[in-house]
């Protein structure tokens, strides 16, 4: 049952991780292409992946160059962060349903 729901809530957990690091990616090849921020997409992803960099607002510089292309350091930073807090929580319920399992043939071989 605990391995069940430990799946359950790494798959969930790697779904809104690969979404959050999808939309920031996205984000980062919009702003350094230039994408215009008032076409609808570019808005939606400018404003879903906001929240998300509030942590790291002001992190690095952003510089801009000719033409309106911008190179977002942070959200750079962002990406490897929230890979990093993905990776670390895969693991770390890994070793949890890895625990379980053990002490769970442990505590059949003292039962028969």
């Amino acid at each position: 049952m605990v391995m069940v729901t430990l799946e359950s809530f790494l798959l969930l957990a790697n779904a809104i991780f690969a979404f959050i690091e999808f939309v920031i990616g996205l984000r980062v090849i919009l702003k350094l292409f230039g994408a215009n921020a008032a076409a609808p997409f570019a808005n939606w992803v400018y404003e879903t992946s906001a929240p998300l960099l509030i942590p790291f607002q002001g992190l690095f510089p952003t510089p801009r160059l000719t033409g309106g292309f911008v190179i977002e350091f942070s959200a750079l930073f962002a990406l490897l962060v929230y890979a990093f807090i993905s990776y670390a929580l895969t693991e770390l319920v890994s070793f949890v349903n890895h625990q379980a399992l053990i002490d769970r043939s442990k505590n059949r071989k003292r039962a028969s």
